[in-house]
């Protein structure tokens, strides 16, 4: 009886620890974001605006509420990405703000240990900052981040080339196209890998909308234990026109719950009659409290050949065109 109770309590044990396993496997996270903005060089009910990605409203406005759920078997697995808000709209090319809506979702395979195969739907390989604020910096975006895909739909497979390279290989619908490709075009994704940096290269035939050819390199280095500059710089043609540009991400932590940080861009859009090109310089604090990131913002944005803006509305306090637009940005992220 003794050793008949034992190996009951045994198989009971194991059966409670091989689920408690597969429970682990399972994972929820997400971020939530709002922000308050004010011009400081134009009238707030003029429609000013930089007319760079998401964080385009002034007074108090909501960013995105993303909730993600992953999945991770010992070969397979899979993530749901679901946001909802304004910037998640702007990400997605929804106008629904209400809604939820799929910023990602993709199964993958672990084929063997340094390959890996992903099918569906994953946001951009190419740039520096990313969709969701938690992951960024700066609060508001760059230019050379809002010229560039949000996200790709198709398959693509990452190789661990040794300790230090890595190499991804993509075939995609074009340029945005999430859903399907109507024209029945694909487009070709790269991205070579080396100790933190990255060169990404991406190609379509730049009909219909598409993007046409991009090379984007992104990377960064820590010059002290407390000082890291990272850097992106961007070409893109598509038919002889299309942009180029460089931003440099300098950050210094002041300590372990403050950092201030600067972006500072030149951005030209090439290809036509006149060049426009913008000089954008952004001061961000990041204060940190537990989960919860409090990000004081200042941008400051000046044209050249391109009055009046360059995607966005420049005016001055009188609301007539202006080569140059500052803003204070105030946002608060929650990250779980």
């Amino acid at each position: 009886m003794k050793k008949i109770l034992t190996l009951s309590m045994l198989l009971v044990a194991t059966t409670l620890f091989a689920q408690e396993e597969e429970k682990s496997a399972l994972s929820v996270s997400g971020s939530v974001d709002a922000y308050y903005q004010t011009y400081l060089t134009a009238p707030d009910n003029e429609g000013a605006t930089f007319g760079t990605a998401f964080a385009g409203k002034s007074g108090f406005a909501l960013g995105m509420a993303n909730l993600i759920v992953s999945y991770e078997g010992e070969k397979v697995g899979a993530v749901l990405d679901l946001v909802t808000g304004p910037r998640g709209a702007g990400a997605t090319f929804n106008t629904d703000i209400v809604d939820g809506i799929v910023n990602q979702a993709y199964v993958y395979w672990n084929v063997s240990e340094g390959t890996t195969l992903t099918f569906g739907r994953w946001n951009t390989f190419l740039g520096y900052e990313v969709i969701a604020p938690a992951g960024n910096f700066n609060y508001s975006c760059s230019y050379l981040f809002s010229s560039g895909p949000f996200s790709h739909m198709g398959l693509k497979a990452d190789f661990t080339l040794g300790d230090d390279f890595s190499l991804m290989l993509a075939v995609t619908n074009p340029w945005d196209t999430n859903d399907v490709s109507f024209t029945g075009e694909y487009a070709l994704g790269a991205q070579l890998g080396y100790s933190g940096q990255f060169l990404n290269l991406y190609y379509d035939s730049g009909k219909h909308g598409g993007l046409g050819f991009e090379i984007d390199y992104t990377g960064g280095f820590d010059l002290t234990d407390s000082f890291y500059l990272g850097i992106n710089a961007a070409y893109n043609d598509n038919d002889g026109s299309g942009f180029y540009g460089a931003a440099l991400y300098p950050q210094i932590a002041t300590s372990d719950d403050f950092s201030i940080g600067l972006r500072g861009e030149y951005f030209v859009l090439h290809g036509g009659p006149v060049e426009p090109s913008a000089l954008g310089l952004t001061l961000t604090g990041s204060y940190t409290v537990e989960n919860l990131i409090i990000k004081p913002e200042i941008r400051l944005d000046s044209l050249t050949d391109a009055t009046g803006g360059l995607y966005g509305t420049f005016i001055n306090n009188d609301g007539v065109p202006s080569d140059s637009l500052a803003a204070f940005t105030l946002a608060a992220i929650y990250s779980f």
